[in-house]
């Protein structure tokens, strides 16, 4: 271990260097009172399944999860890089500037995941880095869901016990712990074009009831009335935050394609009240 990169809740990532060998990698490791929890090692288990299955520019590579002297341990790629939530509070002018070359790049990440049979779940500005030299990747894996086919395995739909996911971006239909499929990420993704262009989540509440209750009912914002957005870009935001789940863009390889034929912003237009969070 070389240098303590963030601390979480549960777990802490440093930068390591494994014995014998030259190239340096980031190790996510539990902290102490989690290193013997099941539910916690399962969680970085998984996140080892899922990641190793991933190879894009645009998703965090992950290596392999194992053990070392009694330490459950996932390995992944060494970045130099900050989330997109950090970079809306410290640099939104820079953020501003290159917004649609990070929107389509975090695009290709997420359509990335779901072509290799994967839901999310926690699609958010924190779960992608982007780096100085524009290099934006999708991360975090823990919860994420394998969409359930057509076969035997669709009978039994993808549901969990307990709402997962972080409540700002939770669909409906995560919130109502129903079936879910990609286009739970979609509204996930929506919600996170709103920030990124205003500054601020979509709905906003005094307690989490009443933002899980704004999810499911409350009219989906124009980010025109907060932010410098086309028209179009606008619209698209809408379309993909749809509380019906059949009205929403359907894949994401559909909103990229339609992202890249319109304008994120109005000419000599800038966002409004992008202020520091």
């Amino acid at each position: 271990m070389l240098r303590l990169i963030r601390s979480g809740t549960t777990t802490q990532v440093w930068e390591a260097l494994r014995e014998g060998e030259k190239e340096r990698v980031a190790i996510k490791v539990l902290l102490a009172d989690f290193r013997t929890d099941k539910y916690e090692i399962d969680q970085l288990k998984h996140e080892a399944r899922v990641g190793v299955q991933l190879k894009h520019p645009n998703v965090i590579q992950i290596y392999e999860y194992y053990e070392d002297q009694g330490y459950p341990l996932l390995s992944l790629q060494l970045l130099s890089a900050r989330n997109l939530k950090i970079e809306m509070r410290e640099r939104p002018d820079v953020l501003a500037e290159n917004m649609a070359i990070v929107i389509d790049a975090a695009a290709q990440g997420l359509a990335h995941l779901h072509e290799k049979g994967w839901i999310h779940c926690d699609i958010k500005p924190d779960n992608y880095l982007a780096d100085e030299q524009g290099s934006v990747k999708l991360i975090d894996f823990s919860i994420a869901l394998k969409v359930k086919g057509k076969g035997i395995l669709g009978l039994f739909p993808n549901r969990t016990k307990t709402i997962q996911g972080t409540r700002s971006y939770l669909s409906p239909e995560q919130i109502r712990r129903k079936h879910l499929d990609i286009r739970a990420d979609i509204y996930g993704f929506g919600c996170m074009l709103y920030e990124m262009l205003s500054g601020r989540t979509p709905f906003t509440a005094n307690t989490p009831d009443e933002l899980l209750s704004k999810h499911l009912s409350a009219p989906i914002p124009n980010v025109q009335s907060v932010s410098g957005a086309t028209n179009e870009m606008a619209a698209l935001i809408m379309k993909m935050m749809a509380k019906n789940p059949d009205n929403r863009i359907q894949t994401m390889n559909e909103f990229i394609d339609t992202f890249r034929r319109l304008n994120v912003y109005r000419p000599q237009s800038r966002p409004k009240n992008f202020k520091r969070l």
